[in-house]
């Protein structure tokens, strides 16, 4: 129960800022947005119908299609989502204002956005409209979600631009481009790492190094080399990004001649990062 609560909280946040990201950054700066909202907004500039009303009939019809392929609490969360956010759309309807930089506006537009969609989604649902899609090719297809849904987004903002112009629609571009790195963080993770892989003939001192120095584990894997068949000891560890100078002065200190290769790593958790270290 107090998971089912935490969800329908984030679900309910959610589509408050989404709506905040609509009403208040992109509509009054004329911006246009992707998938069904952008459907709505192009109606709303051209025939002035409230995008309160129009997002939840298309979001309805949809979701009377998703229903065939999304589980039972997607669309129970999915229909909470699209109430939410038509209410929140309908009470925030023309409350914005534009400003006088509209690339100020898209940037806001796009985080807003973004941090909205995110929080739904780890809620356990959708938006609605290209999300519900994006969440049907990902349940099937494995397809990127954020990635999907940018696909999808921009062949409505291409539609766009015979109704706001040339120029909004670049800055659109931009508050979608924004849009999908947020959610990417939202969804995937707010707590980015560093992995480093070593491969060294001195590996066992660059572990001992980084226990005793930087008081971080170092995971060994047994490997050899394709070509020279030489058995070799790959040293495996995740650090803070600040971490990675220190860790190189190691290397080269130990070893100069270490392969070693870093990788960008999105969220990490567990002993060491999001629990204590034991001791």
């Amino acid at each position: 129960m107090v998971k089912r609560i935490k969800e329908i909280i984030l679900i309910l946040l959610g589509s408050l800022i989404f709506a905040l990201g609509i009403n208040y950054f992109a509509i009054p700066n004329e911006l246009a947005e992707g998938g069904v909202t952008g459907v709505t907004m192009i109606t709303y500039y051209l025939f002035q119908w409230s995008p309160s009303i129009t997002n939840f009939i298309i979001n309805g019809l949809l979701v009377l299609i998703g229903y065939k392929f999304l589980h039972k609490r997607v669309i129970v969360y999915t229909v909470l989502s699209i109430v939410a956010t038509s209410v929140f759309l309908h009470l925030t309807e023309e409350a914005g204002a534009p400003l006088d930089d509209t690339l100020l506006g898209a940037i806001f537009a796009g985080l807003f956005v973004g941090i909205g969609l995110g929080l739904v989604f780890r809620g356990g649902g959708t938006s609605g409209g290209s999300a519900v899609i994006a969440r049907m090719t990902n349940e099937y297809f494995d397809w990127n979600i954020s990635r999907t849904m940018l696909a999808i987004d921009l062949v409505v903002v291409g539609s766009a631009y015979f109704v706001i112009g040339g120029e909004k629609t670049m800055y659109t571009v931009i508050a979608l481009y924004i849009g999908t790195k947020v959610l990417d963080y939202i969804i995937e993770g707010l707590n980015p790492r560093k992995a480093v892989t070593i491969i060294s003939t001195r590996s066992n001192e660059v572990a001992e190094q980084v226990n005793n120095k930087m008081e971080r584990g170092v995971t060994v894997f047994t490997a050899h080399g394709s070509y020279t068949k030489e058995a070799k000891q790959v040293l495996y560890i995740v650090i803070n990004k600040q971490e990675l100078l220190e860790l190189k002065r190691i290397i080269h200190k130990v070893d100069d001649q270490a392969f070693v290769v870093v990788h960008d790593v999105r969220d990490v958790f567990g002993l060491g990062f999001t629990l204590p270290k034991a001791g």
